[in-house]
């Protein structure tokens, strides 16, 4: 039987490999202002974690994206077949199928990976599997909320690269990490103009960036979350038993000396 490899959403149909077509998009006017913003933003996040190993399932261009990371080693696993056999730090996989042993990783960071996958809650759920306890997991993803969804609905492109992605909310995200053990500690929102090519009009609108942050956080067209992995433990308690000591209330019980005295007087 053939290696099983895992396919994209469905309707992002007409496309070899979903993730490769979504690296072309991030060279596009609007992708290159989008990809400059989620740089700084995981140059922050990334700034404050620390550990060992730390994965990045993404494509090889998103190598910068570790630049601020503190983890000792940083590994790119690419999904978008471009890896070479002599590029250091990258190997090709896939993210429903992470080749490391359990509780070996101490930070996993997925940018739009769930989004375009055919099943994200066993990405998620692979990414629990090898995230050690109390390692983090840092989760990029599409506002469905947001003016972008407005925007694919009215233009049509639903069948595009990223418009065909299924955008999770960030609700929903965290109701997926809560019930594997996830806790989390930090959701940020960026992105708040709308989703032209025209380079000109981006630059114009770079207002909205800070209007957003300030008026409408939760409106902005993709998110960074930040969750712990939390494993809860059993920890003995010992039994506080006292064995029970029942005092005879004077007056009700005769002494036993008694008792006998007025046996043998009977007799």
């Amino acid at each position: 039987m053939g290696k099983k490899t895992q396919r994209s959403f469905t309707r992002c149909r007409g496309y070899a490999n979903v993730w490769q077509t979504l690296a072309q998009w991030y060279q596009t006017h609007l992708g290159q202002k989008v990809e400059a913003r989620e740089k700084e933003l995981l140059h922050d996040v990334l700034s404050n974690l620390f550990g060992y190993h730390l994965l990045h399932i993404g494509n090889i261009e998103q190598l910068e994206f570790l630049a601020n990371s503190r983890v000792s080693r940083r590994v790119l696993m690419d999904v978008c077949d471009s890896v070479r056999d002599a590029t250091p730090g990258c190997f090709q996989g896939q993210p429903h199928a992470i080749p490391v042993s359990a509780d070996s990783l101490d930070v996993v960071v997925l940018p739009h990976i769930l989004e375009f996958s055919e099943q994200p809650h066993d990405v998620l759920r692979e990414v629990e599997r090898a995230v050690v306890p109390e390692g983090h997991v840092v989760v990029l993803g599409f506002n469905p909320l947001s003016n972008w969804s407005i925007w694919r609905w009215l233009v049509g492109w639903r069948g595009m690269v990223p418009w065909c992605g299924h955008f999770i909310s960030v609700t929903r995200m965290k109701d997926w990490l809560s019930l594997l053990g996830f806790e989390v500690i930090d959701t940020r929102y960026y992105f708040f103009r709308p989703p032209c090519q025209q380079d000109t009009i981006l630059r114009k609108l770079r207002f909205l960036e800070s209007v957003g942050q300030r008026l409408w956080p939760i409106l902005g067209g993709g998110y960074v979350m930040l969750a712990r992995k939390h494993v809860s433990t059993l920890t003995p308690i010992k039994p506080r038993w006292k064995a029970s000591r029942k005092l005879a209330t004077p007056g009700l019980v005769e002494p036993m000396s008694h008792q006998r005295k007025n046996n043998m007087e009977k007799s």
